[in-house]
């Protein structure tokens, strides 16, 4: 049986709805709307004259081969932290859900992480992985330089990323367990189903739901969210290794003064994001339908 809450009238739930409605218009409608004017007009050097040029911020844009450069880095990069962040939040929540002595504090210090600011991890980070003063980089030997070697910063904002939301993660799988009627988990046993196995045939299926909202949350975080971590950390560099879409927007669109072909790149990023995560609840949808 369906339950619903009745209101006595429409001005209560309007009130209710007001304060989310006018972040969402606030800080994602009229950003995006302003981000699709600005994608089909240019600028003076100084923002004080503006001129509508159609689509030839796009036509530019894909043109460019800077741009498709990172594009392919930034899906890497969103598939590396989604992975990996992924992985290890389900690891962490199933050793949280079993009886563990001193559960409770291992819960807690693995929810700690998600608290902290992008822009603060990646100090962390630093102190951890400096060639010369870090903690765990002055031990990687003398190769050992992610300010000079790409591959090297590209791992580490991947590492620090997903440090980051592994979090976030934890919490979503662990809910996820713990819904999981023990009774099932005690029969596949009795049944012959142990570790692996039983993982694989009967709580992977129950956890297919969560991973595909978990897939498109990380997505979208390793695509936007991570700019701070990134900005902090390298820069976009050695030699652009690290510069993402998002990255790439703001050093052109900030530093390099093309607010047009700025945000030509952000509606781009917004399109391809909206089209992944189409995809995914379609597919998502058919696997449950199935």
């Amino acid at each position: 049986m369906e339950r619903r809450t009745l209101f006595p009238g429409k001005l209560l739930p309007i009130a209710l709805m007001a304060p989310q409605l006018l972040l969402t218009f606030i800080f994602f409608l009229w950003p995006a709307a302003r981000a699709i004017e600005e994608s089909v007009t240019a600028a003076n050097a100084f923002g004080t004259d503006t001129l509508f040029v159609g689509f030839d911020n796009f036509a530019a844009l894909f043109t460019d081969s800077q741009y498709w450069s990172s594009v392919g880095r930034t899906l890497f990069f969103c598939a590396a932290v989604s992975l990996v962040a992924m992985t290890l939040g389900l690891l962490f929540a199933n050793f949280a859900d079993r009886n563990l002595r001193g559960k409770n504090w291992y819960r807690t210090f693995f929810i700690w992480p998600y608290a902290v600011a992008p822009a603060l991890s990646a100090v962390v980070w630093v102190f951890l992985a400096d060639p010369q003063i870090g903690l765990i980089g002055r031990y990687l030997g003398p190769n050992w330089n992610y300010g000079l070697n790409g591959n090297q910063a590209m791992g580490l904002v991947i590492a620090a990323s997903a440090w980051k939301q592994v979090s976030y993660n934890f919490i979503f799988y662990l809910a996820a367990l713990q819904s999981i009627p023990r009774s099932l988990v005690e029969a596949a046993t009795l049944d012959g189903a142990r570790g692996f196995t039983r993982f694989r045939t009967i709580i992977w299926p129950l956890l297919w739901p969560t991973t595909m909202f978990l897939l498109v949350v990380n997505l979208v975080y390793a695509a936007f969210d991570t700019f701070g971590t990134i900005y902090a950390l390298t820069g976009g560099g050695p030699a652009g290794a690290t510069e993402t879409l998002v990255v790439k927007v703001y050093e052109d669109g900030y530093i390099g003064n093309d607010i047009g072909g700025s945000a030509a790149q952000s509606v781009a990023l917004m399109v391809l994001v909206v089209a992944l995560v189409s995809l995914q609840f379609k597919f998502l949808n058919r696997r449950t339908a199935a």
